[in-house]
């Protein structure tokens, strides 16, 4: 936790000149295997072989009545699994890349009910208006983050989805409410100062509208937060935005990249791990 306070502090001046290397990155990638798209591996510290960060992504069973659940909108396998393992990998890249913190490079995933889910201190949900909950897996979720855990959610669009997402996780703390993240909250600064709650849209309906956004209900980004008896954040909860497309799709487009990626995902997900890793 210590060398995360020290060493993520290093992004704010580096992410401009790591994301100047877009390009090159981008002709990597093609040249590389295919299965890792491209993302360069790196080798663990042999001396502390287990010291390192791993981004948890939550297998979780899709809820019935969810309008997206397997393939989302046109995708491949279940919602939980949408933008992996590409985001996954170059997100581990790049915190690997601008600090020095130590990063799993591969994938890790697994659902609630894993005996390893306390070995780890941040785990993601991805496309939550899908998410369904058990009664067995809310006991699990509260004694989690009650001790110290941190659920990111993240990609879910419109009202709908924002209901379901919200209604999930409240199986676990029936007793709390979600509440919006203001602006000013230290998690938009405490690395990068964002002037305003980011939005990143999916990349495809980025091309093909220009717009932020997936759908009417869903033109606002909406940020709530659900904390503990001390104040910290639980869950945060990035609705009406698709933070994962702005790893998973990095190389993809150049002014995509520079629009979401360099300034708005990334710093993003950067400004989140060092308040999760530090509170």
């Amino acid at each position: 936790m210590s060398r995360l306070l020290r060493t993520l502090r290093i992004a704010g001046c580096v992410l401009a000149l790591a994301c100047t290397v877009a390009s090159a990155s981008a002709q990597r990638r093609h040249a590389r295997e295919v299965e890792r798209g491209g993302v360069p591996e790196w080798k663990e510290d042999p001396e502390v072989p287990r010291d390192m960060f791993h981004f948890v992504r939550i297998e979780y069973t899709i809820n019935p009545n969810s309008r997206r659940g397997w393939g989302g909108w046109g995708g491949e396998g279940p919602a939980w699994h949408t933008d992996a393992p590409d985001a996954d990998f170059n997100l581990a890249f790049r915190l690997h890349e601008m600090t020095s913190m130590r990063v799993f490079d591969g994938m890790t995933t697994f659902p609630l009910d894993d005996p390893r889910l306390n070995d780890y201190p941040f785990i993601y949900m991805v496309e939550p208006g899908s998410l369904l909950i058990t009664d067995s897996e809310a006991v699990i979720l509260r004694k989690y983050l009650l001790g110290g855990g941190f659920l990111m959610l993240d990609d879910f669009w419109g009202v709908r989805e924002g209901e379901n997402a919200a209604d999930q996780i409240k199986k676990a703390f029936p007793e709390r409410e979600f509440e919006e993240l203001r602006l000013d909250h230290p998690v938009f600064h405490c690395v990068f100062d964002l002037k305003e709650k980011p939005q990143v849209p999916g990349i495809r309906m980025w091309e093909r509208t220009g717009l932020t956004y997936e759908r009417q209900d869903a033109r606002e980004v909406d940020y709530r937060a659900m904390y503990d008896d001390k104040g910290r954040i639980m869950v945060i909860f990035c609705h009406n935005t698709d933070n994962g497309d702005g790893w998973e799709r990095e190389a993809e487009d150049p002014e995509y990249f520079k629009l979401f990626s360099e300034k708005q995902a990334y710093p993003l997900m950067i400004n989140i791990l060092f308040y999760a890793m530090t509170h």
